[in-house]
């Protein structure tokens, strides 16, 4: 008899792992996709509050924009896996399309009770965004990484901080703009990327080059950008 219901559960994985597995391209790019509508999203939600907005004045100097959305992994730990998309400001002007990335490991604006950090990276020179072609761009290691200044702010126009070259924006109250902060991790995720552009290019071909066209899904996010940020 217990042979029997082994062989019987033997049978039903194997009748339901191909299914599966013929399922998961497509539910998988539909993730990815979403993943981009919730970054702007967030985006969306930071521009509307005066108190996180970041101002038109820090958005006039940025060469690249990160969003994440990181998730608590544990009851005591810090965020330690996210996801997020970068996009870079080409030497025309014009915005890339958004890139998949990979965020974790950092705890920054992580409230009591709260299970995932919205944050936003305005980064303000063209040499930080390469510094992401390595497989791992350390937040305020790798690159000094201070709080921004908010629009809501009656004072915003404070030089040194604008000059920094990554900026960050949470909706933790608790951070004063000027703060130096290490903020976790980025690293790339070209397979991701591959999937949901259909491309071979990875992460430098897509953020400078010209090589692949935005896919519709992607384009409201680009727009947006391009409106705060022309």
């Amino acid at each position: 008899m217990k042979k029997l219901v082994i062989t019987l559960l033997i049978a039903l994985t194997a009748t339901l792992v191909p299914s599966r597995a013929a399922d998961q391209p497509t539910t998988k790019r539909d993730d990815l996709i979403s993943h981009v509508e919730s970054c702007e999203a967030i985006l969306q939600e930071f521009m509307a509050r005066p108190e996180t907005a970041i101002p038109s004045s820090v958005l006039a100097r940025a060469r690249a924009i990160v969003i994440t959305n990181q998730f608590k992994a544990g009851f005591i730990l810090g965020v330690q896996s996210g996801y997020g998309v970068i996009l870079v400001k080409k030497a025309s002007g014009r915005w890339s399309v958004p890139v998949l990335i990979k965020a974790g490991a950092a705890s920054l604006g992580l409230q009591l009770g709260g299970t995932a950090v919205e944050t936003i990276f305005i980064i303000t020179d063209d040499q930080t965004p390469r510094l992401m072609f390595n497989s791992r761009f350390n937040i305020g290691i790798d690159a000094k990484a201070v709080i921004g200044p908010h629009a809501g702010e009656k004072e915003n126009d404070n030089h040194p901080i604008i000059d920094a070259p990554v900026l960050v924006y949470t909706k933790n109250a608790g951070l004063y703009a000027g703060a130096t902060l290490k903020a976790g991790y980025i690293s790339r995720s070209d397979g991701a990327n591959r999937l949901l552009y259909n491309t071979a290019y990875a992460m430098p071909e897509l953020l400078y080059s010209d090589w692949v066209q935005p896919i519709p899904e992607v384009e409201p996010l680009m727009k947006m950008v391009q409106r705060i940020a022309p």
